[in-house]
């Protein structure tokens, strides 16, 4: 009797141990858990709602807005025959001057109309010809036989440039994206040729260097211009390009040519 009494005691003292040793274990093993991931879980960033600009409301009416424009670049005729037997020769040129006023669209002020008037003129260069814009004939010659040592043709027109441009920043117009597409038309005020240093057949000068020839008359060219326009660019400098819809010579005057006008627009005020 007394061997089964103390072996009940030692069982009941054996379980207690066991279970106080479990209970233990477990007990760390969660506290260790918690901290674990009490360190690997990181706050979530705060996030910052992005302030949408309302263009419809910022004021423009005191900040530059390209109401002048400056062109200068390359000309080229397009349509000329191949092989070139009109002689073009060096680097034909352009240069234009605009006035223009800037209409802010009131629904986005990033977008805008804008239309002025200027003088825009073009200088296509030759390589050793007489082009006689006074002649009887009913098509304009491109003499080869009568040889200047430089000559051009120049042709200049009243223009009213008409775009609809895009600023990304309209508020800051020198520091913006700018984007306009738009067109030209303008009437004929003069075209002349101008040749200088006639020379012989061994081409020597004739008259000496500073000879210069220059002869005025529209008869030829096309008195009504229409081109299509685009630019690009930041800030105050830009990309142009003008394509003429229509042909440089009047019909049947010439080789249907068109102007491709390529060069860098100055703007500001």
């Amino acid at each position: 009797m007394k061997k089964t009494i103390l072996l009940l005691l030692l069982s009941v003292g054996t379980l207690t141990m066991a279970h106080a040793q479990i209970s233990n274990l477990f007990h760390k093993k969660g506290k260790t858990d918690s901290t674990a991931q009490h360190k690997t879980r990181k706050e979530p960033k705060p996030v910052i709602p992005k302030i949408k600009t309302d263009w419809s409301k910022v004021d423009v009416s005191k900040v530059p807005s390209d109401h002048f424009l400056v062109q200068f670049g390359s000309d080229t005729w397009v349509g000329k025959p191949n092989p070139d037997t009109i002689g073009t020769k060096g680097f034909s040129r352009h240069f234009n001057f605009y006035a223009m006023l800037n209409r802010p669209f009131k629904s986005d002020k990033r977008f805008s109309v804008a239309y002025g008037l200027g003088i825009g003129s073009s200088n296509i260069f030759f390589d050793h010809r007489y082009v006689k814009v006074w002649a009887p004939s009913q098509t304009l010659p491109f003499d080869s036989t009568t040889r200047f040592k430089k000559s051009k043709v120049t042709t200049i027109y009243l223009q009213a440039p008409v775009e609809l441009r895009y600023f990304s920043n309209p508020v800051d117009p020198q520091h913006s994206w700018k984007f306009a597409v738009g067109a030209k038309v303008g009437t004929l005020l003069k075209a002349y040729f101008k040749g200088k240093n006639l020379l012989d057949i061994n081409n020597n000068s004739l008259y000496g260097t500073q000879y210069v020839l220059k002869e005025s008359n529209k008869k030829f060219f096309n008195g009504t211009f229409l081109a299509a326009t685009a630019r690009a660019g930041y800030g105050n400098v830009s990309l142009n390009i003008d394509y003429s819809v229509l042909g440089v010579l009047k019909q049947n005057a010439g080789p249907v040519m068109n102007t491709l006008s390529i060069g860098l627009t100055i703007s500001g005020l």
